[in-house]
């Protein structure tokens, strides 16, 4: 059977004029999953319009499309062309999971939730003819999966091919998650065991290595006896934690011995008042000096994530957010307008309020302001977001904020990572289009180490 797998893309990320390099960042692994569960005998192709063109003009038995909220109507553009020539189309992801309603008016079959026990049912089904419209996710467990088909991904054309997770899913609640959409009503968050990780790890060659989790030290013990395993892999990796794990015990010290080098954490908010309304638990009452303090006499840098937009912020907040993460040393920064996405309690809640402005989708990219704010007006929220980058990434503020790192080695990697990563993109540009990015992996394993 000829399967075909399709991640859609935004038009912004198929520009023949400028490439930002975010969208040539990862392949598409949760693909590279499922089509690891097909027969050996499927001749099997997957397709991530980020990099590449998308061939509507040939003929597979089966269409399997990833949906995400921001890529949603390109995704119901494909299906329908394959549609209208009698290819069945199958629609999963965080999309089609939080809006089966609207899924459904465009796929022949919706998968919801994780495919792990469903999509080989699914796949049994379709075989006979028998396939049912709806595969719900069923009790998932990640043990005796095979790994990744990664021989199917493009690994040249993405600056870090060599992505991979622990686990699936997040233990926190955060209200404006658009995870938890993916987990309503039953368990949101599943591990895979120790040695399959480390056979994953040992699959990849070269030495670095970006754990997609939303959180690595979600769960502590299987986290600290995957570090123990690395130490002495010479490996450098970067992942997700949360402010609260960092404190804990020594694992934060353990995940440094085995390579990790730089961390995103969602910092969210400066305001206690706001941790409070988004339900951020992991960061209420914790010391973020300490925190930053411990990251950096360790020597990970920190990517520090911010909203913008919760109830009690005004339109001082994009300044005091700047200027507090350029005072504390942070390397990048990566800036969200608070986004009321489809099946979190946010979005319950504004939606029954009234406040939701607008439910065009492509608008939902966290750069743009969807609901009626009570203190900042949209054009105030969307300029303030695009100031706050600007000012964040001046060369000034860089510089500035290199030099709150007490050690040499520490200012010369924000520095560096910080100017390379925003203050080059016409470079990155040129290095996408001309398909270079292979080239530059060594480079940035320099910078990390």
């Amino acid at each position: 059977m000829k399967i075909k797998f399709i991640l859609p893309a935004l038009e912004e990320a198929k520009s023949p004029f400028w490439r930002p390099i975010k969208y040539s960042l990862f392949p598409p692994l949760g693909l590279a999953v499922l089509a690891s569960l097909c027969s050996e005998f499927d001749d099997i192709q997957i397709v991530d319009e980020h990099v590449e063109e998308v061939d509507l003009e040939d003929n597979p038995d089966l269409v399997c499309i990833e949906t995400y909220i921001t890529n949603a109507y390109r995704a119901y553009e494909i299906a329908d062309s394959y549609r209208s020539r009698g290819i069945k189309v199958a629609i999963g992801g965080l999309h089609a999971t939080s809006m089966p309603e609207e899924a459904k008016k465009h796929a022949d079959v919706l998968l919801l939730g994780l495919g792990e026990k469903s999509f080989p049912k699914f796949l049994e089904d379709f075989r006979k003819g028998e396939e049912l419209s709806i595969y719900e996710q069923g009790d998932v467990s990640l043990d005796f999966l095979p790994l990744p088909r990664r021989d199917l991904l493009k690994n040249e054309k993405y600056l870090v091919p060599n992505s991979m997770v622990f686990s699936r899913g997040c233990p926190n609640k955060c209200s404006f998650c658009y995870v938890s959409s993916f987990y309503k009503g039953g368990k949101s968050f599943f591990a895979y065991n120790v040695d399959r990780i480390l056979e994953e790890i040992d699959s990849m060659p070269g030495k670095h290595l970006y754990f997609l989790d939303d959180n690595i030290f979600a769960d502590q013990k299987l986290a600290r006896q995957i570090f123990k395993e690395m130490k002495g892999m010479n490996k450098v990796f970067q992942g997700a934690i949360t402010v609260d794990s960092i404190l804990q015990d020594d694992t934060i010290e353990l995940a440094y011995e085995a390579g990790f080098r730089s961390a995103f954490i969602g910092f969210e908010s400066i305001n206690k008042q706001s941790l409070i309304q988004a339900n951020k638990r992991s960061n209420i009452g914790q010391d973020y000096s300490k925190v930053i303090k411990t990251l950096d006499e360790l020597g990970i840098m920190i990517n520090g994530s911010f909203i913008f937009g919760l109830d009690n912020d005004t339109v001082d907040v994009f300044h005091r957010t700047t200027q507090w993460a350029v005072k504390n040393g942070i390397a990048t920064a990566t800036n969200h307008i608070l986004t009321p996405y489809p099946g979190t309690i946010l979005y319950d809640k504004m939606d029954k309020d009234n406040r939701i402005t607008s439910k065009n989708w492509e608008m939902y990219d966290t750069r743009h302001l969807v609901f009626n704010h009570p203190n900042i007006t949209k054009e105030e929220m969307e300029n303030g977001y695009k100031q706050a980058y600007k000012n964040f990434y001046k060369w000034s503020n860089i510089y500035k904020s290199s030099r709150e790192h007490e050690e040499i080695r520490m200012r010369l990697k924000h520095f560096t990572y910080a100017g390379s990563w925003k203050k080059f993109e016409p470079v990155w540009n040129f290095i996408i289009k001309n398909e270079l990015l292979g080239k530059t992996r060594g480079a940035l394993v320099k910078t990390l180490k």
